[in-house]
């Protein structure tokens, strides 16, 4: 390729970005232009200049990673967002495809993944494993028998893994930068969504459906 693929890469760990830089650094097609430690920061720099790829954490503090994915769709829908997590794929694969990213894949993926994802989503294809692949015919094929966790927005989803995750009000709050009384309401209406009445029995949902860690 002649012309070289410009990253941005958003993660709040520096050692993270560092890592990444470095596999980069080994191909001559790619050059990491920026990189960003918040979703703040990220939006920043996504206005400050023209980006080939966005390389995405989803846990960053001052707006995580959907929420940045989602603003990032609406001022720059042409711009390929490469999600990289550490969570599971099960957690949050298919809505981070729902909200507009180009392709999904945990840090526990190959550096060779990690490049071959990159130049896909550059030339503006899709990028999924596939056992994402296997998620997206699943949820096209049971759509109507849809698992209760589904039906939630992406920040009542978010309250969800962090309770059954054992974290309490107060720390979910701390972590998304909201009120306990909002992670509160949160809590009030994913349960009714999902006709249960307590957090214990978050709990054995989130283990039964591999929402934990």
């Amino acid at each position: 390729m002649n012309e070289k693929i410009h990253v941005l890469i958003a993660d709040d760990h520096a050692i993270v970005r560092q890592g990444l830089r470095q596999i980069l650094s080994e191909t001559e097609d790619m050059v990491v232009a920026g990189e960003a430690e918040d979703g703040a920061d990220a939006m920043r720099l996504a206005r400050s200049q023209e980006w080939s790829v966005f390389l995405l954490d989803v846990s960053m503090p001052n707006r995580n990673g959907i929420d940045t994915l989602k603003q990032l769709k609406k001022e720059f829908p042409k711009l390929p967002v490469l999600i990289l997590s550490m969570h599971p794929e099960e957690q949050y694969a298919i809505r981070a495809l729902k909200a507009g990213a180009a392709g999904y894949l945990t840090k526990q993926s190959a550096p060779e993944m990690l490049v071959t994802a990159i130049r896909q989503v550059a030339m503006g294809k899709k990028y999924v494993s596939p056992s994402v692949a296997m998620q997206l015919a699943d949820a096209i094929s049971y759509d109507s028998e849809k698992p209760a966790h589904e039906t939630l927005s992406d920040r009542e989803y978010q309250v969800l893994v962090m309770i059954a995750a054992g974290r309490t009000l107060t720390q979910i709050a701390e972590d998304l930068n909201l009120s306990v009384k909002t992670v509160s309401e949160y809590r009030k209406r994913l349960l009714e969504k999902m006709r249960l009445e307590t957090n214990a029995e978050l709990i054995h949902y989130g283990m039964r459906h591999g929402l934990v860690e």
